[in-house]
């Protein structure tokens, strides 16, 4: 028993240890080749970011606020080829798809109130001439306007 325990106690310890470096990767990913990309607006601060595959598809709550100009980008490792991201509203109605404009990683607008959207990130699937799935990193971030006033 006191075997099987220690077995357990590694492997988590591992887990553990593969996830804090899973996301020390794409924070480095994100600092390295996304912040940049959202200027002219401001990063608020909050980063979304996970590895993900050949074939996933990521779902994530975002909330924007009246009177303000945003711009979501989704930022991810190039190997993945042209990434689909969709936004929705609260009734999951399509508000905007990036592959309607040549899979563009970002969207500006301008909010008019308080809502809440779905970002959806969909990644290709593997090709047949692939050998190998790929994954990669995937960053979500949002930006605003900054008031000049």
């Amino acid at each position: 028993m006191k075997r099987i325990f220690i077995l357990l106690s590694v492997f988590a310890l591992f887990s553990v240890a593969s996830v804090n470096s899973t996301y020390a990767q794409c924070k480095s990913f994100t600092k390295k080749h996304c912040l940049s990309q959202l200027s002219p607006f401001v990063y608020n601060g909050q980063l979304n970011s996970a590895v993900l595959t050949q074939g996933d598809v990521a779902d994530l709550m975002l909330t924007f606020y009246p009177d303000q100009d945003y711009r979501v980008f989704v930022c991810y490792d190039d190997a993945f080829g042209n990434v689909e991201f969709r936004l929705y509203d609260s009734n999951r109605n399509l508000i905007y798809s990036n592959k309607d404009n040549d899979y563009l990683p970002y969207w500006d607008f301008s909010s008019s109130e308080t809502m809440q959207l779905v970002l959806r990130v969909i990644i290709p699937e593997k090709t047949k001439d692939q050998i190998a799935v790929k994954s990669g990193c995937v960053s979500i971030l949002v930006g605003f306007k900054k008031d000049d006033k």
